[in-house]
């Protein structure tokens, strides 16, 4: 197999700078601010489901008469995190791509200002409105599936809209409130203080003018909607619905891994570009799963069940690397490797094995996850294994992973067969690459003397 510079200079090139973008950059800044979150919120959704999650003789009438008492308890911190999941997450992206052109174009943005509007942005089309009698009113419905008060959904996990539901119209409103904001500055739509007026106040008055323009544009907006009998979640739930069925299938789930393993090859970060698309769809599905809804892409399922030990899944080859390889070459960088691998970090491998370039290993780099995730994949999706409802954080070690992930014993249980499975992907290239790195080693070694 030849890859030939031209192309792998393209690939990167593109990918690079798809990457490098501001839009992309402040989407991975979100990522990385909700991962915190989402674990609070897994503890105490564990703790709600101690009884499922440890189905042991004796142990639910334990619970019940324990902590049981305090479900509801646990509820209040659940919804306080994954419940309010928009707005960290579209919050965040708002801060980030303000402060990134701040930094980038040398603009006077206020990233918190920045933020504050978009809090008031996104409120503005959370409650649902209808046009009725001549008139925009507040949506009203008390029915057992439905409640609705003065427009705001709500139910046990609080008001639904600003929970993961939210992410995608966050994203939408927070790229709109950054876009309005950096117009505003740019053309110098600003009241300007006197420098004896204190900083505090001279930055309330400088977003005055940028604040107005976003709430006149959200509203102006949310009103030509209302008029279409529509809102703009309703608008945006069609085309990310869409995408998050296809990413929801089996083929979907491999093209992902392939393209992650694919750019990763070219020495392209692919967990990071990918993730980029697919990180609101995953926390929306964990959500939808906890309120009963049957999706295998939530959450974490890649660090959970694919690749373990790191991309390309990795951890197996590198317990062979160390137990078994015979060239000095696998043993050292096996030795280097072997800690980080169980907490799914692996690039150690990837530019000292190395992985990236080396047609001799492209085949099971990607292919060894593609077999990990197909076994992962049905295994969920045909109830062996419990559904994701909670998210991990990626570096941990196998089997707590999968445990975390689904609450349940058996969802360790499958972490540890989908390594084997990828181990058995990697055995027959691992060794013959070993061989042949053992015969330069000897050759090497004649040579010398």
């Amino acid at each position: 197999m030849k890859i030939s510079d031209s192309f792998k200079e393209n690939v990167t090139e593109k990918a690079g700078k798809f990457a490098g973008s501001r839009f992309v950059r402040a989407i991975m800044e979100a990522g990385y601010s909700v991962i915190a979150f989402s674990i609070i919120g897994a503890v105490f959704l564990i703790l709600q489901i101690l009884p499922q999650a440890f189905p042991i003789p004796g142990f639910a009438t334990l619970y019940a008469n324990t902590i049981g008492h305090f479900t509801n308890l646990f509820q209040v911190v659940y919804n306080a995190t994954m419940g309010i999941l928009a707005l960290i997450f579209a919050g965040t992206f708002t801060y980030s791509y303000t402060k990134i052109y701040q930094g980038e174009e040398h603009l006077n943005l206020n990233p918190l200002n920045s933020l504050f509007m978009f809090f008031m942005a996104m409120f503005i089309t959370v409650p649902q409105l209808v046009w009725k009698g001549g008139s925009i009113e507040f949506v009203q419905s008390l029915s057992k599936s439905n409640v609705i008060g003065g427009g705001y959904a709500v139910s046990t996990s609080g008001v639904t809209r600003i929970a993961a539901v939210g992410i995608f119209t966050g994203l939408v409103v927070g790229w709109l409130t950054v876009q309005i904001y950096r117009f505003t500055v740019k053309h110098n739509w600003s009241i300007k203080m006197p420098p004896a007026v204190p900083a505090g106040v001279a930055n309330s008055f400088s977003s005055l003018i940028p604040g107005f323009c976003v709430a006149i544009a959200v509203s102006i907006l949310n009103m030509l909607l209302v008029f279409a009998g529509t809102d703009i979640f309703k608008i945006l739930y069609i085309p990310f619905s869409f995408i998050s069925d296809i990413a929801d299938t089996w083929w979907g789930f491999l093209i992902i891994i392939f393209l992650i393993h694919f750019l990763w090859w070219f020495g392209i970060h692919g967990a990071t570009i990918m993730s980029s698309f697919y990180t609101p769809i995953v926390l929306a599905n964990m959500a939808s799963n906890k309120l009963g809804a049957d999706h295998f892409f939530a959450g974490d399922p890649l660090n959970a069940f694919v690749i373990i030990g790191g991309s390309g899944a990795t951890l197996g080859m590198t317990i062979w690397m160390v137990a078994r390889a015979r060239s000095v070459q696998l043993q050292e960088i096996g030795k280097a490797e072997i800690v980080p691998a169980f907490f799914n970090i692996n690039e150690p491998l990837l530019f000292g094995l190395p992985i990236v370039y080396n047609v001799q290993l492209f085949i099971p780099f990607v292919f060894a996850p593609l077999a990990s995730g197909i076994v992962g994949y049905f295994a969920v999706t045909t109830h062996l294994v419990d559904k994701i409802i909670a998210q991990q954080p990626w570096p941990t070690p196998i089997g707590l992973g999968g445990f975390i992930a689904t609450a349940s014993w058996k969802g360790a249980i499958l972490a540890i067969i989908c390594a084997s499975v990828a181990f058995v992907v990697w055995y027959p290239f691992i060794k013959l690459y070993d061989r042949s790195l053992l015969k330069q080693e000897q050759e090497q070694t004649a040579e010398k003397h």
